[in-house]
């Protein structure tokens, strides 16, 4: 960050700037960067409660669906853990901490940091993700590298570091200082492709899809170039022996035809083929309330053994895909659980862009990475489950949270 930026602020808007910035700088090359931010956002927040509480009530007509959304997913996991018997405590851990992320849309909201501090967050973030990836691609000769975590997860979440930055180039003005979000939204895509992640292309595709849905909208030359670019470098590494896609791309068709043909199931795609057939036996059996995450596992070696699924099911932990995963643990209203935290974010966010010829740049800019993320997660959430891991579920509710904050600061700031 700026050293003159930080000077101007006071003390506490400059630790909870750098609070900020570390949250997407450390998200990837750390295990515990994460963790430690949602932690600190909650344990400095009882300082502020007084400010805090006025602050959420000045926008809680705007804000209010989303705290909803996030307190229903807790509210239902809690009830599930009153009446399930053998229900644990780690249970309620995840929802319980995405309800408290709210805790850094206040302090964003009282404090009143700088943007920059996460945008400058985001571009450190993607940087330090492709550059600790692409050691392992090169120098470890990992096939799958995927940092400190799984591949999958790495991939996804520098895919969404690199969204983010692309929007930030909305709110670069000085073409020298553009240069860095640009750099951020290549290094994230680049992160993405060496991991070797398929999921994270359904994501481009949204994008695609929202930059040409808002396009009246994003009339920023430099996002359109680094667009066209990110296009050039996906397609140009399919013909690039050295990074996998090609063959990721062909193994993924084989994988396919094969199942659909009844041979193996024991192949990437074909284990989640038939993880989504299990789940769906078991949607069937029981889809008021689902089954318990500890106990559908006895629920699939029972097919196995009936001669109903392939024993490639058994030693998953999870079905690799969220809706299903909710519906599977947690039946319909577990379902909508799931959705609602990721339908009112969109929405709040959908609002600011629909109201585009009234707001600023900084607004939008904030607004269309909101979009990005939540659209992101509902992709990646096809094919995997983004949020089975802490990291993944408080990495979108922290994100989101802090970009609800910047824009309602910026809001009030067109207002003044």
């Amino acid at each position: 960050m700026n050293n003159n930026l930080i000077k101007m602020m006071d003390p506490r808007q400059a630790l909870i700037a750098a609070l900020i910035f570390l949250f997407p700088f450390l998200s990837l090359i750390t295990d515990f960067g994460v963790s430690l931010s949602s932690f600190t956002f909650v344990l400095a927040a009882p300082f502020f409660l007084k400010p805090g509480r006025t602050a959420l009530a000045r926008h809680w007509p705007e804000i209010r669906w989303v705290v909803f959304a996030f307190a229903f997913n807790f509210l239902y996991a809690l009830l599930l853990f009153l009446v399930r018997d053998g229900a644990t405590l780690p249970m309620l851990e995840k929802p319980l901490r995405m309800l408290f992320a709210v805790s850094a849309l206040m302090l964003v909201l009282v404090l009143k940091p700088d943007r920059k501090s996460l945008w400058w967050g985001v571009i450190a973030g993607a940087l330090a993700g492709a550059l600790l990836v692409g050691y392992q691609r090169t120098e470890l000769d990992l096939d799958r590298p995927g940092g400190l975590i799984n591949p999958i997860t790495f991939g996804d979440l520098s895919l969404c570091l690199g969204l983010v930055a692309l929007a930030a180039t909305l709110d670069f003005r000085r073409a020298h200082r553009a240069i860095w979000p640009g750099l951020g939204a290549i290094a994230g895509l680049l992160g993405s492709i060496l991991t070797g992640t398929r999921g994270g292309w359904v994501a481009l595709a949204l994008a695609a899809f929202l930059f040409v849905r808002y396009s009246h909208v994003l009339s920023a030359r430099r996002m359109r170039a680094l667009m066209a670019l990110g296009v050039v470098l996906l397609a140009g590494s399919y013909f690039v022996p050295d990074t996998g896609v090609r063959e990721r791309v062909a193994q993924g068709v084989a994988d396919v035809e094969s199942y659909a043909a009844g041979g193996s199931a024991f192949t990437n795609v074909g284990i989640r083929l038939e993880l989504w057939k299990g789940a769906s036996m078991l949607i069937k059996e029981r889809p008021l309330l689902g089954v318990d995450r500890l106990a559908y596992p006895n629920h699939l070696r029972a097919y196995v053994e009936q001669g109903r699924l392939d024993p490639v099911v058994l030693p998953m932990p999870h079905f690799h895909n969220d809706a299903l995963q909710s519906l599977v643990t947690g039946g319909i209203p577990g379902l909508l659980a799931w959705s609602v935290t990721l339908l009112a974010p969109f929405m709040f966010f959908a609002r600011v862009l629909a109201r585009h010829e009234s707001v600023s740049q900084q607004q939008l800019a904030l607004a269309l990475a909101g979009l990005l993320v939540v659209t992101s997660y509902f992709s990646f959430g096809l094919t995997e489950v983004i949020f089975w891991s802490v990291k993944g579920s408080m990495f979108y509710a922290l994100m989101i949270f802090l970009l609800m904050g910047f824009c309602l600061n910026a809001k009030e700031n067109d207002g003044k």
